[in-house]
């Protein structure tokens, strides 16, 4: 066990795109540890397992629906965590502007959305946000033009809200993950071709799980890094300086 078992032991947590994939290790992670948490968003993809455990509360969530957004911040008296880990990723559409527009509503404003909503109950709490930027906030990709924008966005975000909600004892930090084994990347883990050149460049030489990138995600949230905040995380085997 990396952490004490009941570190989060009275804390209340909310994982937005906590219903599959990273969001969904991120909010098993943080139950294991004693918190009290809500996974928000959208079901698995169909064909994909539910990975959430029975200890999660799992509810609906539209980040782009404002009302979505303050009802689900309605239901809770405190919370100590927010987790920003909804987005999706539209391969080869993304140069049409209807699709290039939905992603960034999903996955730079659904952010902001809920980093606005809930910073008076962060306030309450001094808590803390943890968004999810990624490899592209870094470096562009041709395929997928508004992901990487959105991404870049996330993390000018995350340092700009650092700055506004210090004030308020919130911090902001961000992870950035690279090709972990969810079912976003499961038509690029399912291609030789493809998985052969990604893992060729990363230096550890293997995908990345949703349990690793949850670890760095919850040590955000500990007393550890009580000290840091707008820093930005790569969790990505190397892949960003091979």
């Amino acid at each position: 066990m990396t952490f004490k078992d009941n570190l989060f032991e009275g804390k209340v947590a909310l994982i937005s795109g906590g219903r599959s994939g990273i969001g969904a290790g991120i909010a098993n992670l943080l139950a294991s540890l004693g918190a009290k948490v809500v996974a928000a968003g959208l079901p698995p993809p169909d064909g994909a397992p539910n990975t959430v455990d029975e200890a999660v509360e799992q509810v609906s969530l539209d980040v782009c629906s404002a009302q979505d957004v303050q009802t689900v911040l309605g239901r809770f008296e405190r919370l100590d965590i927010l987790v920003n880990c909804a987005g999706v990723i539209r391969r080869g559409e993304e140069h049409e502007v209807d699709v290039f527009e939905k992603v960034l509503d999903i996955n730079l404003n659904g952010t902001m959305r809920l980093c606005a909503g809930a910073r008076p109950l962060l306030r309450q709490s001094s808590g803390c946000i943890v968004n999810t930027a990624s490899m592209l906030s870094f470096f562009g990709g041709g395929l997928v033009p508004a992901y990487s924008a959105s991404k870049g966005g996330v993390a000018q975000l995350t340092k700009s809200l650092a700055i506004a909600y210090a004030a308020d004892g919130i911090r902001v930090n961000a992870i950035a993950p690279g090709w972990i084994a969810t079912p976003l990347t499961q038509a690029l883990q399912q291609d030789d071709a493809r998985s052969k050149t990604i893992l060729g460049r990363t230096p550890l030489g293997r995908w990345g799980t949703p349990e690793e990138v949850a670890q760095t995600a919850v040590f955000l949230c500990t007393p550890a890094a009580s000290f840091m905040t707008a820093a930005i995380l790569p969790v990505d085997g190397g892949y960003l300086v091979a």
